[in-house]
């Protein structure tokens, strides 16, 4: 099979979807690999370190699409992209649907098949694709929910972990999930007072059992939520329902009762966001605020550390991107139906029943369509 990767074109988006070391497991297997010139650059692979490996350098992203049977990114892909799509060919990248209906539409009318890395799932139930990224923007949260704190950038003042004589910051991290206990180890790690809040009480014993000594946890009723959120300093949003637009856990109306230059870090804006007020941001102007609440809406956090995400992502994405190439899609998805699971889109039609029922899209069983 023809793999193609293009050059990541949102924002800030340093990423890149095959490594050098992915591209070598490809092509001995009998694939070939193009990639955009410098598509690896952001993330420290020179064109050089593919072509070591025995992959081809293409001059642009049509070229790429041109070419590729199957195309393998990060980011959702953007209009221009979407318009380069065809039927019969592969993309395989995360799509993050349920808030994003042009995007939606937009795959659909290409008529290509679209896997989502953040549907794929595995035999414990997890999200094998999307738990790499996970790890690395929940161990950025409070990383830079801290550096939104500081008064400069219109935050309370609040040190972390404070100092002798002077109380640490009040961390409030809603979901217990990959995304919220790295956040909650990190920050109890810079010495912050840390409350971990989820409605699973299986989870919630599970982090006790563990993080008992580290971090303190609660259920998330409303009233609770409602209670921690009015004391803490940092308030970091890490609650997901596969596939489907995120809950709103704080409404505008709340944000009155919160201090003033409290901060809110929304790990789950790609999925429209766990705060009413919340809306994308970019690593270029990351925040802003709504009624003395700064909000931390970065849409691809890991991006800001490209080398280690895409480390990470290939390392994930790997078996899966060259069990596609080696058995075609179909196969593939009807030998591991945690794959199928993956399948968003395909001809003209959406797979994915959580994001049909946000957008109101008419969907088809995934197995349907194999």
């Amino acid at each position: 099979m023809h793999i193609g990767c293009p050059k990541e074109i949102k924002p800030q988006e340093f990423r890149v979807g095959i490594t050098p070391d992915a591209a070598a497991e490809a092509i001995a297997h009998g694939h070939s690999v193009v990639i955009e010139t410098n598509a690896g650059l952001g993330a420290g692979f020179p064109d050089e370190d593919y072509i070591d490996v025995g992959a081809q350098i293409a001059p642009d992203a049509s070229a790429v699409f041109d070419a590729a049977e199957m195309i393998v990114k990060v980011k959702e892909p953007q209009p221009v992209e979407c318009a380069m799509l065809r039927k019969g060919q592969i993309l395989f990248t995360y799509l993050h649907l349920a808030p994003d209906p042009d995007q939606t539409r937009a795959l659909m009318a290409s008529g290509a098949t679209c896997i989502a890395y953040e549907t794929v799932t595995d035999s414990r139930g997890g999200l094998p694709l999307l738990a790499p990224m996970s790890e690395v923007a929940g161990r950025l949260a409070p990383q830079v929910g801290a550096w939104t704190l500081q008064k400069a950038n219109g935050g309370r003042g609040v040190l972390m972990g404070g100092v002798p004589g002077v109380a640490p910051a009040r961390v409030l991290v809603i979901g217990g999930g990959v995304v919220g206990t790295h956040a909650a180890r990190i920050a109890a790690g810079m010495g912050a007072d840390v409350t971990v809040l989820d409605r699973s009480l299986p989870r919630l014993r599970q982090l006790d059992d563990q993080y008992g000594g580290t971090f303190k946890t609660g259920y998330a009723s409303k009233s609770v939520t409602a209670e921690l959120a009015r004391e803490a300093d940092l308030i970091i949003g890490a609650v997901l329902i596969p596939g489907a637009a995120a809950p709103k856990l704080i409404a505008r109306d709340q944000l009155k009762g919160l201090k003033t230059g409290a901060v809110l870090v929304d790990v789950a804006i790609d999925q429209g966001g766990c705060f009413e007020t919340s809306r994308p941001t970019t690593h270029n102007a990351p925040i802003y605020e709504v009624d003395g609440v700064m909000h931390y809406c970065v849409a691809n956090m890991p991006g800001a550390v490209a080398r280690s995400s895409t480390l990470a992502l290939g390392n994930a994405t790997m078996p899966f991107m060259v069990a596609l190439a080696d058995k075609g899609w179909k196969e593939a998805c009807r030998a591991d139906p945690h794959l199928l699971n993956g399948l968003n889109v395909h001809e003209g039609q959406l797979t994915y029943a959580a994001v049909g029922e946000a957008l109101g899209i008419e969907t088809v069983p995934a197995s349907s369509v194999l």
